[in-house]
């Protein structure tokens, strides 16, 4: 029986398991594509863990007034991903040294709450998506694309499909109404 066996283990130690898949929600998020390749069963333990991230952020952009309930969401979230170096002063080093950048998972969490918490707002889950892609060549593993849904692509794939269908219609109308002109011409000369 598999009680209490919930997860892949993908031949990893736990700890290596949590690392990557905090390194996969930050590639995800912080991608400028919104998608990222990886194998199919990376694929699949990723989309729980980076959809329960995105709830958070969303459930946070829904509340209006309570700030504490927000930050404390946010620190929630920020479990999802690797922190930062947020503990350094800002001059390090015998040399005084600036502060090296925050890492990707700073940026990933701003990110998460500024941009897809707005997106998302009204939307009650299923955040990503997996498309199969195949096997790859080296080893055979079967691999996979995960995307954010309704991303900018999609948009913008959209609305140049309704571009496309209402050029389509006008077109149509315009060469039904050509059609109409065209025989009551030809019969008005054939009386003549």
């Amino acid at each position: 029986m598999r009680h209490l066996k919930a997860h892949r283990k993908l031949g990893r130690t736990s700890e290596h398991r949590n690392s990557m898949l905090r390194n996969l929600a930050t590639s995800l998020i912080n991608s400028r594509e919104e998608r990222i390749v990886t194998t199919l069963p990376k694929a699949k333990e990723l989309r729980p863990f980076v959809e329960r991230a995105i709830t958070l952020s969303r459930r946070a952009h829904n509340l209006t007034d309570d700030e504490a309930q927000a930050l404390h969401l946010r620190r929630q979230a920020a479990g999802f991903f690797h922190a930062g170096n947020t503990s350094m002063s800002a001059l390090t080093g015998r040399r005084r040294q600036l502060r090296p950048e925050r890492t990707a998972g700073v940026a990933a969490l701003r990110r998460l709450f500024n941009e897809l918490g707005e997106r998302y707002k009204d939307r009650p889950g299923g955040y990503t998506r997996i498309l199969k892609l195949g096997h790859r060549d080296g080893d055979a593993a079967e691999l996979a694309i995960i995307e954010l849904v309704d991303n900018r692509r999609e948009i913008e794939a959209a609305e140049a499909a309704k571009k496309r269908a209402k050029a389509a219609s006008s077109k149509k109308k315009a060469s039904k109404k050509a059609a109409k002109s065209e025989p009551t011409e030809d019969a008005s000369e054939s009386t003549e």
